[in-house]
């Protein structure tokens, strides 16, 4: 029964469109960010890009989406797009590692788009600034791994796909020629 429960509340096949008003506008990257080996992070890296930003984990059945996160990246970098990764590990204890695991796993599917420190996600007092933010703009939380908010060149989330939503989606592309003003 555990089991059932577990595979249920893992599956997430939302797609949560974000309308954007001016009264929930907000920048997400006024948060300070840590990479994954606890650097500070220059937030301008991020500033004028669409970025989708995902929960990580090595030890989950979504993690060789890790793979199609890295082919999005290097598919839309030169437009002014990004992925970014945040390992997460209260889903399962999926992301038990430190800095090298966690690199590490990254390396075995070639990704190399920017990953940040390993963060809590969901609604408790341990949450980082940047997914309480999310959460506030959006009204949504992950489920589970590998849950990803599309964020536009303001640094406002605008819509969240949840975990069973691929990558190379043509639900997530779209929106990303969309956010980028390329032709899809």
């Amino acid at each position: 029964f555990i089991s059932v429960l577990v595979a249920l509340t893992s599956c997430d096949a939302r797609i949560i469109d974000v309308p954007l008003q001016k009264e929930t506008a907000m920048n997400v990257y006024t948060n300070q960010l840590r990479d994954v080996h606890g650097s500070q992070v220059n937030n301008e890296l991020f500033q004028g890009k669409v970025t989708l930003i995902v929960n990580l984990a090595s030890k989950c059945g979504y993690t060789p989406q890790y793979k199609d996160l890295q082919a999005l990246h290097e598919q839309y970098a030169s437009h002014g797009f990004s992925v970014v990764g945040f390992p997460c590990n209260v889903f399962g204890g999926q992301e038990p590692g430190d800095a090298a695991a966690i690199t590490a796993c990254a390396s075995e599917y070639g990704a190399t788009f920017p990953i940040m420190e390993k963060v809590s996600v969901i609604d408790n007092d341990a949450q980082c600034a940047m997914y309480h933010d999310l959460k506030e703009a959006t009204g949504v939380l992950p489920k589970w791994n590998f849950g990803k908010y599309l964020v536009n060149q303001h640094g406002t989330p605008v819509a969240f796909f949840g975990s069973d939503i691929e990558p190379l989606s043509a639900a997530l592309t779209a929106r990303i020629d969309e956010l980028l003003t390329l032709p899809h």
